[in-house]
C-alpha cells in the first residue's frame, strides 16, 4: 500500500466522504468524516492533489485546504458525473472525484477569494430584492386594476404624483386584514459610488386605512442595508 498522492473529497452539509489512491491509482482510503473532522483529517496527510465538485461551499473548504498545503482543483459537477461507475452515493462520488481530477483533459474552475465572493453576494442580494420589488409592484397593479385603475407600464408611474386617481378608492377597515405600507429604498454601493435601482420595502403600518395610503415613499437604505422596519399595532392587536 503506497502513500496518498491523490484524494477526492466528496462535500456535504456534515458527512463528508474521502476516497485516497496512491501512484499507481491503488485504492488507500475510504472514509466517511464529520464537518469538525475534515481539516484535521487534511493537516495530518501529506501536500497531495484534491479533488472537489464546485458545488456549494466549494471555494471555502478549496482555501481552508490550500492553506493547509494541498494543491486543490475544483470541477464542475456535469463533468465528474461520466466517471460514476454505478450505485450512486456519497463512496461512488468520491470515487469519481479522485478519478476525475487525474484527468489531463479535465476543465477546472478557478477559486474565487473571500472577497470574490462577498462581491457575488452583493450582486446576488440585490437580484432577490429587484425580484421582491416586481413581484409586490405586479400584485399591486393587480389589485388596483380591480378598481378601474390602470397604471402605464414603468415602475416610476407607480407613485403616488402619478396616480392622481388613487383617492377615490374605499377605504379599508384595520380589522379586516393587515395593513402594509409600501415604501421604496434604495441601495448604495460606497465602495463602487454606484446607486442602486429602488427596492420596494413593506413595514406593517396601523395608518394604513385606505388603498391610497398602500402606495407612498421615504425609506432609505445606503451601504446596501435596509432601514430597519418597525412593527406598530394593528387592528387584531389592538
Amino acid at each position: 500500500m503506497g502513500e496518498i498522492t491523490t484524494v477526492g473529497l466528496d462535500l456535504a452539509k456534515h458527512v463528508f466522504q474521502v476516497h485516497g489512491v496512491d501512484a499507481d491509482g491503488g485504492t488507500v482510503l475510504r472514509k466517511s468524516l464529520r464537518r469538525a473532522q475534515v481539516l484535521t483529517f487534511f493537516s495530518r496527510l501529506p501536500p497531495c492533489l484534491v479533488g472537489l465538485e464546485a458545488c456549494a461551499t466549494a471555494h471555502h473548504w478549496a482555501r481552508e485546504l490550500r492553506a493547509l498545503g494541498h494543491e486543490v482543483r475544483l470541477m464542475p459537477a456535469q463533468y465528474v458525473k461520466a466517471y460514476v461507475k454505478r450505485n450512486k452515493n456519497d463512496a461512488a462520488d468520491a470515487e469519481a472525484i479522485c478519478e476525475a481530477v487525474q484527468r489531463p483533459t479535465m476543465r477546472f474552475v478557478a477559486i474565487k477569494t473571500a472577497e470574490q465572493q462577498a462581491g457575488v453576494l452583493l450582486h446576488r442580494g440585490r437580484e432577490r430584492l429587484v425580484r421582491q420589488r416586481t413581484g409586490l409592484v405586479n400584485a399591486l397593479r393587480a389589485h388596483l386594476a380591480e378598481f378601474g385603475i390602470i397604471a402605464p407600464q414603468g415602475l416610476r408611474h407607480v407613485v403616488p404624483p402619478r396616480m392622481a386617481t388613487i383617492d377615490s378608492l374605499p377605504e379599508v377597515h384595520p380589522r379586516q386584514g393587515p395593513a402594509m405600507r409600501i415604501g421604496t429604498a434604495t441601495a448604495t454601493d460606497n465602495g463602487a459610488g454606484r446607486c442602486f435601482p429602488p427596492v420596494v420595502v413593506c413595514t406593517p403600518n396601523a395608518s394604513c386605512n385606505s388603498f391610497a395610503d398602500i402606495v407612498c415613499a421615504g425609506t432609505t437604505a445606503r451601504s446596501g442595508s435596509l432601514t430597519k422596519c418597525t412593527t406598530t399595532q394593528t387592528g387584531r392587536q389592538s
